[in-house]
C-alpha cells in the first residue's frame, strides 16, 4: 500500500510501519493519523501479519502533534472544541486500534519520543530504544495542556504515580537507560544495533504462538483493574480458548519430542 506520511511493508510475518516525516521529527498531522489508521486496518485484516514493528524515519521516533495545525479553531472559533474533536475523531480511534491489535506490537524508538510520540511508543507491547533516544512529556510544562493519546493512563501504569507526576509536571527528558531502570521500556541498545535488535525481537514474536500471545495481551491488559479472583476466572476462560489452538497442540508435541515447536499462529 502507498501512503503519504508512513511506509508499510510486510515480510516474514512482520508488518514494518515507519513514520515518514523525518524533516519534522515525524510529528503527527491529519494525514499521518489517517495513514496510520488505514495501515492498522490492513494489518489487522491480514492473517499473515503476526507482529507489528513501529519506528521512525530519520533521527527521531515521533515528536508529538504537528502544532502548525493542532488547535486551529473551527467554525465556532473555539480552539478547545477543535482539539477535542480531533482527539475524538482521529487520535482516539488510532490509539484504540493499536491497543486492541491482536498481534504483538514492538516499538523501536530512535531519538526523541515526545508528547503523543511517547504515547505511541508506550502503546506497544515491547519497547526497545537506542541509547541516544529519550522520552518526554511536553504537554503540561511546555504547552499547558493535558497529556493525551493515552499518556495519562500509560505513564502511571508503566512507572507508578510518583514518577508519573514528576514526568508530566516537569517534562524532563528521560533517557533510554533511565526508562529501562524505571521499567518503562524493555531494552536499551546501542544506536547502531537498534534496527537489528528490534527486527530480531519482532521476528521471534512473529514465529510464536500468535493466538496465545493475543490472549496474553488481553490478560495483562485486564490485570490492573481486576481482583485476584476476577483474574483467576479470566485465566481459566482464556486457557479454555488457548487449549484448543493448533499451536498449543504443537507446543506440547514439541516439548515431549524434545524439539523446537513450529507454531503456525493459529
Amino acid at each position: 500500500m502507498e501512503f503519504d506520511t508512513i511506509r508499510l511493508r510486510k515480510a516474514g510475518g512482520i508488518a514494518f510501519l515507519t513514520l515518514n516525516r523525518p524533516e519534522v521529527l515525524n510529528v503527527f498531522n491529519a494525514r499521518m493519523r489517517a495513514d496510520i489508521s488505514t495501515a492498522l486496518d490492513d494489518i489487522a485484516g491480514d492473517p499473515d501479519c503476526r507482529c507489528l514493528l513501529i519506528t521512525g524515519a530519520g533521527r527521531g521516533f515521533c515528536a508529538g502533534a504537528d502544532l502548525t495545525e493542532t488547535g486551529s479553531p473551527g467554525a465556532d472559533g473555539d480552539r478547545g472544541a477543535a482539539i477535542a474533536r480531533a482527539m475524538e475523531d482521529e487520535y482516539h480511534p488510532m490509539v484504540r486500534r493499536l491497543h486492541s491489535l491482536r498481534i504483538p506490537v514492538v516499538a523501536a524508538v530512535n531519538g526523541p519520543a515526545a508528547g503523543g510520540g511517547m504515547s505511541l511508543a508506550l502503546t506497544a507491547d515491547i519497547v526497545v530504544a537506542g541509547r541516544s533516544a529519550y522520552f518526554m512529556q511536553v504537554f503540561g510544562p511546555q504547552l499547558g495542556i493535558v497529556p493525551d493519546l493515552g499518556s495519562s493512563w500509560l505513564v502511571p501504569h508503566n512507572v507508578g504515580p510518583s514518577r508519573a507526576h514528576g514526568m508530566t509536571f516537569f517534562g524532563d527528558r528521560i533517557s533510554a537507560e533511565q526508562a529501562v531502570e524505571w521499567g518503562m521500556i524493555w531494552k536499551c541498545v546501542d544506536d547502531d544495533r537498534l534496527s537489528a535488535e528490534a527486527e530480531a525481537i519482532a521476528g521471534r514474536l512473529a514465529t510464536g504462538p500468535t493466538a496465545g500471545l493475543s490472549l496474553i495481551k488481553q490478560a495483562l491488559a485486564h490485570s490492573p483493574d481486576n481482583t485476584l479472583e476476577q483474574q483467576l476466572d479470566l485465566e481459566r476462560d482464556f486457557q479454555r480458548k488457548a487449549g484448543i489452538t493448533h499451536d498449543f497442540a504443537e507446543g506440547v508435541a514439541a516439548f515431549l519430542q524434545k524439539r523446537e515447536a513450529n507454531f503456525k499462529g493459529r
